[in-house]
């Protein structure tokens, strides 16, 4: 959307209009943040045992996904990632990736983990501090959200909202639309994404991180019988922690798509330039 205060008779005039209320924008960029370190902090974990599986048990040859160091005959490190049951190499990120001293044999690089060298006991702190800012900044959100109505006003669906995702999703194929609807507030589709992110995703990476405990494993049996044993809530953990990720990618690519300095600039300040006869 072009960013002029010219009026035209077929061109409205921009207004700034308030979008993004205090709260909503602090626990935004706080989740950026803590989601940023989690992830960090939980690849370092993963590449203690870079293998996930199905079950209660991590047997060997029995991983869903391996990320593994091979060496070949020549003795030079070879990094492979399977994943049920089909090979590629993946040298130089995966496996094996440079190291202080050349190649060195890790999951995921140190360019991706919090810390960066391997240290486990480190990466186990930072992953659960952050965690329990997590659940406090989506406990704050999720309040304010309640209180304020904005739950019910601005990311509750309505039915004819639900029955017109057929043309949400053509909206989304044609970034000039795209670009003209999102200054009237969220669509469908945005609505029904977020409300999965922090009722469906949230959840899920919190009891699925609290069943690989064996302590609350010992005080709640329950959450194995939930997740079908310790390996299985491992292998959710980290399937819903890339579902998060895959999340702030597309989120990204539709704030580079539809206007990034003024989007960016709502959830600064909370204002958002817009059309008169969009509002």
């Amino acid at each position: 959307m072009p960013e002029t205060g010219h009026e035209t008779a077929a061109q409205p005039p921009l207004v700034m209009g308030y979008r993004h209320r205090l709260p909503v924008r602090i626990t935004h960029w706080l989740n950026l943040v803590i989601l940023a370190v989690m992830l960090g902090s939980g690849l370092q974990i993963f590449n203690a045992h870079p293998s996930l599986y199905w079950g209660d048990r991590s047997d060997p040859g029995q991983a869903w996904l391996s990320i593994e160091a091979r060496r070949t005959e020549g003795g030079s490190l070879r990094g492979v990632t399977r994943l049920a049951g089909y090979e590629v190499e993946t040298t130089g990120v995966l496996g094996v990736s440079a190291g202080r001293d050349g190649a060195e044999a890790r999951g995921f690089p140190a360019w991706a983990t919090i810390p960066g060298p391997r240290w486990l006991a480190m990466g186990r702190r930072w992953h659960l501090f952050f965690a329990w800012l997590l659940v406090l900044n989506g406990l704050v959100y999720v309040t304010y959200s309640l209180l304020s109505r904005h739950l019910t006003r601005d990311l509750l669906p309505s039915l004819p909202e639900l029955k017109g995702l057929g043309r949400s999703l053509r909206e989304h194929l044609s970034p000039r639309r795209l670009r003209a609807q999102s200054t009237r507030g969220y669509n469908p589709l945005q609505k029904l994404a977020y409300l999965v992110v922090v009722f469906v995703l949230g959840p899920l990476v919190l009891l699925s991180g609290l069943t690989m405990s064996p302590w609350l494993d010992s005080v709640f049996p329950v959450l194995l019988d939930l997740f079908g044993g310790r390996q299985s809530a491992r292998s959710i953990h980290f399937v819903a922690a890339f579902a998060f990720v895959g999340f702030l990618l597309l989120h990204l690519a539709m704030v580079l798509l539809v206007g990034p300095v003024n989007h960016v600039r709502a959830m600064l300040t909370g204002r958002l330039q817009i059309r008169r006869s969009s509002q």
